[in-house]
């Protein structure tokens, strides 16, 4: 991070001020004029940056919403802070207003400098087109009272600044988390065909579930995700078994709202403790510059907070303490189901359904297509305890077996034997429950990995000495 001197920054507004006079000249069009408001001789970070970023997505949407067509667009970026310049085809108060109401809209907006230059050159007002005097971001007085008379040390506004920052990307990271999960969740059930799993086409091997059951449990859960990216973040100075045990509870109170919801059907209790473990990881990895989008070192971090509970469960176990289809099975053929899927870092997500969903993706697949070629590569580890637990050990691994081998081709498995083997599956009453799991993890990581691309942010910005 460098600090600037008043000449520098000087010197920026200068060239600032040459380069919109060209662009009027060029165009005849309102020009926006968009910088950061940083106290400070710090101008630059990779928060800022962000948040410079959050702005200009903000300011093009509304102009596209508004029917504005940019016809042209300039950003750079240098120690003395993000720019851009943007000439605009529409009526220039129309276009101050649009800034005014984007500067107003939340406490990261007092932060945008959104400046309207009409064609003839001139500054227009906030008051022109409806808007009154920002307030001051420490003590939030109305007015430039504060930083006319100096009331604020540069310390203090500094502290205001970071503190907007942060709040803002915590919040709406937090938000992203929650709805990104949600859609996973929504698009694994419809995910169609999946053999023996509730989907588009029937309810598998589920007499007492629909898709209906699962979006009202999905809609209970729908605020459950947020509050353990939280946890991961109060708790990422503490040890990882710290935030895990606080996961725990937050998950048995998600149970709770998940039967309440479905007339007590177990829609998604593997989910909510993959999915709940994987959101406490990203909220520990959490920066407001740079959210962890890395979903190795996502998955590493649920081994870190989950591997010494998940084992110190399996060596307690006994035939006698053994309560559950997940621990008996342990017990008879050393399965270790979605606990020890966690705690060695989620490798079916990690080595099979995210390369597979991405390769189908990548082969130009619609989501749902690749979501099935993930659960099917998932069945094929054989390693899902639902298949034991309903058909035995022989059904199991028969039921892997043929799901490998839809995947032995060069190309994508037909849907037609894939539905076939949905039949042979119902008619078996097998459900590889854990796998949809996984393919929900799986589908939820693929996008929160790639959220930002192609944004601004993920954008080379050209650096200005």
């Amino acid at each position: 991070m460098e600090e600037v001197t008043l000449n520098q920054i000087l010197e920026a507004r200068e060239a600032r001020a040459a380069e919109q006079a060209r662009l009027l000249s060029e165009y005849a069009l309102p020009l926006v004029s968009f910088t950061m408001n940083i106290p400070g001789p710090i101008k630059d970070t990779p928060l800022i940056r962000r948040a410079f970023d959050r702005g200009c997505a903000a300011l093009k949407a509304a102009l596209q919403n508004a029917k504005l067509p940019v016809v042209h667009e300039g950003v750079k970026a240098a120690a003395t802070g993000c720019e851009a310049l943007l000439a605009v085809r529409g009526d220039a108060h129309e276009v101050k207003r649009l800034c005014t109401e984007i500067e107003d809209a939340s406490p990261l907006g007092r932060l945008f400098d959104l400046d309207v230059l009409s064609p003839d050159g001139r500054k227009l007002d906030r008051e022109e087109v409806g808007g009154g005097a920002r307030n001051c971001i420490v003590c939030g007085a109305k007015g430039r009272g504060c930083a006319s008379r100096r009331v604020h040390s540069v310390e203090e506004l500094q502290e205001a600044a970071r503190r907007i920052l942060e709040e803002h990307f915590a919040a709406a990271d937090r938000q992203a988390v929650s709805a990104l999960v949600t859609r996973a969740l929504l698009d694994e059930v419809y995910t169609t065909p999946k053999p023996g799993l509730v989907d588009r086409n029937n309810n598998g091997s589920h007499a007492d579930m629909t898709v209906a059951t699962f979006e009202r449990s999905v809609a209970a859960l729908s605020a459950y995700w947020g509050r353990c990216f939280q946890i991961g973040c109060d708790s990422a100075a503490e040890r990882p078994e710290t935030t895990f045990a606080r996961l725990r509870t937050a998950g048995v109170e998600a149970e709770r709202d998940m039967l309440a919801a479905t007339g007590g059907v177990n829609t998604h209790k593997g989910a909510i403790f993959t999915l709940g473990v994987l959101c406490g990881a990203i909220g520990r990895l959490w920066r407001p510059d740079a959210p962890c989008r890395d979903a190795g070192k996502i998955t590493e971090e649920c081994a870190a907070m989950t591997s010494a509970a998940m084992e110190a469960d399996f060596a307690a176990l006994t035939p006698e303490t053994a309560r559950t289809a997940g621990e008996r099975l342990y017990l008879a053929y050393g399965l270790r189901g979605i606990r020890g899927e966690i705690a060695d870092g989620l490798p079916g997500v990690r080595d099979a359904a995210l390369p597979a969903l991405r390769r189908a993706r990548a082969a130009g697949y619609s989501r749902n297509d690749a979501g099935v070629y993930a659960l099917l590569a998932l069945i094929a580890r054989g390693t899902d305890t639902n298949l034991f637990a309903r058909g035995g050990a022989a059904a199991a691994r028969e039921a892997s077996a043929a799901a490998g081998a839809l995947l032995m081709g060069d190309g994508f498995p037909d849907m037609a034997a894939i539905a076939r083997l949905d039949e042979t599956f119902i008619r078996r009453n097998l459900s590889p429950g854990g796998s949809a799991d996984l393919l929900a993890a799986a589908l939820f990581l693929d996008e929160w990995s790639e959220k930002d691309a192609g944004t601004p942010a993920a954008r080379p910005m050209r650096a200005d000495s």
